[in-house]
């Protein structure tokens, strides 16, 4: 009896799949694995030039001489901070070399006299000295990948430096094939002015080497733009060592704000660098606080050639509108030389600035000044309103257009809405403030001063100091007026009256009597014993004439001011009513209107029954003394 035996046959489906293991298997060790690395600037400047910064030095900690040597060399990746991907493949041949901290050594110019503080090991050098055979290291496939949605990168630029100290019969050159090398900077020695000689300026291979000065040299910095391969040659009787970077182009935004500073304090601003094909945002600033800046820069470095636009705008929470301020931007280059167009005081809010040049390294500042804002505020002095349903309507006029106003609301003390909007107006144009009585209220019952403040405190605009004052305002006024409404508090009056005969119809001036037909003379004197002057215009004196007694055309109603004097005026013809009803009028106006009014017929008329007087204008508060005035006239009896 035969037993069957396991088959020894795989299903194809298994088979398959362990083909496509093996498959991804045999690529992954025959392409080499991409490091991932970063590249960074120096700490610090040293003697290095004003664009030190525009250098990103390229962190080798991850180089394998052993792979760098293998057929394939070992691919680096490289993150840059625009966002983009360097990324390249290295490989070496001759002396082996590895990856140190700069400086190299202690008599290496960079690292120890610029270029201070590089993080990582940016040097790849040779690791024995002695040596007659160079090591050669070359960069292939030199490519810059852009951020996801940016546009491709077309430029950039290749940085490759002595790291070193060359001197005697020790060399060094690049050799690239973009753009033929431009020198960027020839770094000092640390000691002595000795630096090695060098040639290919312009070409395709530079070259250095030590002209038979022994000691410590300065060194070289290169750079090509776009190169897709760079091979580098490093000949060391001693040691010899390379470094490498991507050149940055540099942007900086920062923000001013100028003349009168926030329309609103609520204000402010938000300024950004931004990728123009895609509008990423790069960089961005905002102001904060109350002081006029400047604000910290929205900076952003590129190792790519992306163009770039720069814009502002109002923060979230703002209360004016961008185009309340006048936006002008300038820009500065530290580097001279660069052919990249600066805007100078360019009205615009968005500018769009295409491409930088590598090495550019530009300062731009967006200044913000406000056009011309006006607002009027109301405000109460002690003791609030006069009457607890008085309100004051606050205009800001153009002529006779109303451009701003605001009606007051609240009782007592409370005021609500008692600032006009701030309105933006034209520079050079005269304004006027002014206030109007809403309602009931009576602004004669006021006494009302004005005072302006201009946040703009280098302005030479003239500011109004009375109330209903007007302005001509400059770019950068900011003027806020506040018209302060302190009510009169009512006098205290006394009044004290007395008569004298002066003829009669029997006597005549000698010794005259009371009797019917005899002229008296009567004087009403009147004091202010109060701490507060009167309302002006409010003063109101009401004479019941005794039935004995008539006035009309020959009274003669006069003011004799006292001491100290009342300052009140008077003019019979606007002054002076009387009524011939039996009930008497309770005010002035209600005496000169039906049916009070009336007109005595004769020298002196039986007919009128009140004498109404309204003296015009304000009786000063008493300082110890009233102020005071006598009205005089004369009547007969009947």
């Amino acid at each position: 009896m035969h037993r069957n035996q396991p088959s020894t046959t795989l299903p194809f489906s298994v088979v398959r799949l362990w083909l496509a293991l093996l498959l991804t298997l045999a690529a992954m060790l025959i392409a080499p694995i991409a490091r991932a690395g970063t590249c960074s600037q120096a700490a610090s400047q040293g003697s290095a030039p004003a664009t030190w910064q525009t250098y990103c030095w390229i962190d080798f900690t991850d180089y394998s001489d052993a792979t760098a040597r293998s057929a394939a060399g070992q691919n680096f990746s490289i993150s840059l901070t625009d966002g983009s991907i360097l990324s390249f493949n290295v490989k070496t041949s001759g002396p082996a070399t590895t990856a140190i901290i700069a400086p190299s050594w202690t008599g290496a110019a960079v690292g120890n006299s610029a270029f201070l503080g590089i993080p990582g090991k940016p040097v790849l050098y040779q690791t024995a000295g002695g040596l007659t055979t160079p090591s050669t290291i070359t960069f292939s496939q030199i490519l810059i990948t852009p951020a996801p949605g940016a546009s491709a990168v077309t430029a950039y630029a290749f940085v490759a430096a002595d790291a070193e100290s060359t001197d005697n019969s020790e060399s060094l050159s690049f050799t690239t094939n973009g753009s033929g090398w431009a020198l960027l900077d020839s770094v000092p020695a640390i000691s002595g002015s000795s630096m090695p000689t060098q040639s290919g300026i312009g070409t395709a291979t530079f070259t250095e080497g030590g002209g038979g000065v022994t000691g410590n040299t300065g060194a070289y910095i290169v750079g090509s733009n776009s190169p897709t391969t760079v091979t580098t040659v490093l000949t060391g009787s001693g040691l010899q060592g390379a470094m490498f970077a991507v050149r940055f182009a540099s942007l900086r935004l920062n923000k001013q704000i100028a003349g009168g500073g926030r329309v609103d304090p609520a204000d402010q601003f938000k300024f950004d660098v931004k990728a123009t094909g895609n509008a990423a945002l790069l960089a961005t600033g905002t102001s904060t606080g109350t002081s006029n800046g400047p604000f910290t820069a929205a900076a952003v470095s590129l190792a790519s050639g992306i163009p770039l636009t720069i814009t502002e705008s109002m923060a979230t929470g703002s209360v004016s509108a961008l185009s309340a301020y006048q936006s002008k931007l300038s820009c500065i280059n530290s580097v001279s030389g660069s052919t990249t167009p600066l805007p100078t005081n360019v009205l615009t809010t968005s500018y769009n600035f295409g491409t930088l040049q590598f090495g550019d390294a530009i300062q731009c500042t967006y200044t913000n000044t406000p056009f011309p804002h006006l607002r009027l505020s109301k405000a109460l002095g002690a003791g609030g309103r006069q009457a607890d349903t008085d309100q004051f309507k606050m205009d800001v006029k153009l002529g006779a257009t109303t451009i701003a106003t605001t009606t007051t609301t609240g009782i007592g003390s409370t005021l609500g809405a008692a600032t006009t909007p701030a309105i933006r107006v034209n520079s050079g144009t005269t304004y006027a403030f002014a206030e109007v009585a809403a309602g009931t209220t009576n602004l004669l019952q006021y006494d009302a001063t004005m005072i302006c403040a201009n946040s703009f405190t280098a302005s030479t605009t003239v500011l109004p100091s009375l109330a209903g004052g007007s302005v001509t305002p400059q770019l950068g006024d900011v003027i806020s007026c506040t018209i302060t409404n302190t009510r009169i508090a009512p006098g205290a009056l006394t009044l004290l009256k007395s008569s004298s005969i002066l003829s009669d119809p029997m006597n005549g001036t000698t010794n005259p009597k009371a009797i019917p037909g005899a002229i008296l003379a009567y004087s009403l004197l009147v004091s202010n014993t109060g701490a507060s002057r009167t309302s002006s215009n409010t003063v109101f004196l009401l004479d019941s004439l005794p039935s004995s007694i008539a006035v009309g055309t020959a009274s003669a109603f006069a003011l004799i001011q006292g001491t100290p004097s009342s300052t009140l005026t008077f003019n019979a013809a606007t002054d002076l009513r009387f009524s011939n009803q039996a009930v008497a009028p309770v005010s002035f106006a209600a005496c000169s209107a039906a049916p009070h009014n009336y007109t005595p017929v004769s020298a002196y008329d039986a007919n009128v029954r009140f004498v109404c007087l309204n003296p015009k204008g304000r009786i000063a508060a008493s300082t110890g003394t009233p102020p005071n005035f006598t009205i005089t006239f004369q009547a007969q009896v009947k």
